[in-house]
């Protein structure tokens, strides 16, 4: 079956592709001109280049597909300009959409994210029912996605567009390019840059759990249905001392109060404006370490036959990509021990 995917040279999305690919797939690559392809070396797929926001490329790419993967976003959370998220996160997906319906595509599976979820200050699990609302996104990333989901299962409910929702939590592991906030903060933790931490939480999960949770999407979900690709719900703090204990490092020991990190991240926005470099820290990432990132993916398990494995591997098959790309001095303290 010849299948669309978008985002491929992407951390999540070359997951995805191999995913794709061991199950039988013939993969077509949707790839912007300027984008590295290094996380589709030696893959057996098709490169079309094209652009979500350019409507003439994405028919052209989605010409004989009868499948769509839509994993690409622009996932910042930080921009001099909101408008470029919104144009790639809620028009790009609408023009894609479209394209796939006047192309006749019979399954579309939708990389959405837990950001567009509820989440709670006392560490309350959220699932795909809590009810949560656009007042409740913190940030121009998660507004993006909140409001491009919305316009999914508009097409959904409105055109019959035959898609399957997915809500990944914070994927680690390899390949991980660019890397995401949650591969920086491992990686700098691995550093020895992180030496204190804040009392938040979140999610983790293996990326290639997250990709085999989108082949599952799209076998046994069922469309306008979304579904959470997680892993476990972890302290910050755990995260962080699972870090130090791969990497050799010692944990961090002091907990920071949020209060006066502001003065810094708004001194760090306003130099990133001059830069355009993300800052370190920023006040909607304050805002939104208010709440901990905790969620359950029991529907997934029910409907999907969705599994994650133990956090621990995630995060030390992240810091072995990583010494192998030079970034670290040495390799997770597991990967040394005898099997």
């Amino acid at each position: 079956m010849k299948t669309l995917l978008t985002g491929g040279t992407g951390f999540v999305g070359s997951a995805v592709a191999r995913e794709l690919l061991a199950a039988g797939h013939e993969v077509r690559a949707l790839v912007r001109p300027q984008s590295p392809r290094d996380n589709l070396e030696g893959l057996d797929l098709e490169c079309v280049e094209g652009d979500l926001r350019d409507p003439s490329s994405l028919a052209r790419a989605l010409h004989g597909c009868r499948a769509l993967f839509h994993v690409a976003a622009d996932y910042r959370l930080w921009v001099r300009d909101p408008g470029e998220l919104e144009r790639v996160n809620i028009g790009g997906t609408e023009s894609l959409l479209a394209a796939a319906l006047a192309a006749g595509v019979e399954r579309v599976v939708y990389t959405s994210s837990v950001a567009t979820l509820a989440s709670f200050p006392d560490g309350r699990l959220a699932d795909e029912t809590t009810p949560v609302g656009l007042g409740d996104m913190v940030g121009a990333y998660k507004r993006s996605k909140f409001l491009a989901e919305e316009r999914v299962r508009a097409l959904v409910a409105e055109r019959g567009a035959p898609v399957v929702i997915v809500c990944p939590s914070a994927p680690v592991g390899p390949r991980d390019i660019k890397p995401t906030p949650t591969g920086r903060m491992i990686l700098e933790a691995a550093q020895g840059r992180i030496p204190a931490y804040v009392d938040t939480g979140l999610n983790v999960v293996h990326v290639e759990d997250v990709a085999r949770g989108h082949l599952l999407a799209y076998e046994q979900g069922k469309v306008g249905q979304r579904y959470i690709l997680g892993g476990t719900n972890l302290s910050l703090k755990e995260l962080l001392e699972g870090v130090a204990e791969e990497s050799g490092r010692s944990p961090p020991h002091w907990r920071l109060p949020r209060w006066p990190l502001y003065p810094v991240a708004w001194v760090g926005e306003g130099r990133a404006r001059w830069t355009g470099h993300e800052p370190r820290v920023t006040r909607d990432a304050l805002r939104m370490a208010r709440k901990k990132m905790y969620y359950s993916s029991e529907k997934a398990r029910q409907e999907l036959g969705y599994r994650a494995r133990a956090w621990r591997e995630a995060v030390a098959d992240a810091l072995a990509w990583y010494y192998g790309r030079g970034w670290l001095d040495r390799p997770p303290r597991s990967r040394l021990r005898p099997l």
